[in-house]
């Protein structure tokens, strides 16, 4: 018999279960809705912004994945291939929201205003940093790896709006059209770096 299978669920299991689920909710909302504004602004930034909320999504799922039982071998292979998905998925990111901000410097072209935009991401920041140091102390509790760095990423996602937001802010308030590309090229840096840390964490949990 798997002893696994019978391993009985560690205090604090059921909250981060239930942090994961809420943080899925809410991007799931969250990327809908700023894709769409980015694509009726014309804001590069948001739409990064909305796709970075997927990732969320994606790297949450892959918490609640790692929190069904299973032997150790199954979870070292899982995480490994969880990390490397990711690591694409972060990759992918960058290259596209670099080859956009790059032709919207140099064509110059303008995003329109979306103050809504604006408002729903200082929400969002407040929201995501709660749900990571929640998320952190949660992890700390249980011995989570995954879920400490699921809330990393969570704080990212909370710096990120923050990051969104001053470029919108910027454009909206002083006309600098290149502060929106110039926020979605910090961005690519930011999820570059994520997909080099995530891939060089899954290489150091040996295997195929």
């Amino acid at each position: 018999m798997n002893e696994a299978a019978d391993e009985q669920p560690r205090p604090g299991q059921r909250r981060a279960l239930q942090l994961q689920w809420a943080t899925i909710g809410w991007n799931v909302g969250e990327a809908f809705l700023t894709i769409g504004l980015g694509i009726a602004a014309g804001s590069l930034a948001l739409i990064g912004f909305g796709f970075d909320s997927i990732i969320e999504v994606f790297a949450s799922g892959i918490v609640i994945w790692h929190m069904r039982p299973h032997t150790d071998e199954e979870r070292v292979a899982r995480e490994r291939r969880a990390l490397r998905l990711v690591a694409v998925a972060f990759l992918l990111l960058a290259v596209v929201l670099v080859s956009a901000s790059v032709r919207d410097l140099l064509t110059g072209r303008e995003a329109g205003e979306s103050l809504f935009g604006i408002g729903y991401l200082a929400v969002t920041a407040l929201v995501m940093f709660g749900l990571a140091i929640w998320k952190g102390r949660v992890a700390t509790l249980l011995g989570s790896s995954p879920l400490r760095a699921e809330a990393r990423m969570t704080l990212l996602d909370g710096m990120l709006s923050v990051l969104t937001l001053s470029g919108l802010a910027l454009n909206a308030a002083l006309g600098w059209w290149w502060a929106d590309p110039g926020a979605a090229l910090i961005i690519a840096v930011v999820a570059l770096n994520e997909a080099r840390e995530n891939w060089e964490e899954a290489s150091e949990l040996g295997g195929e």
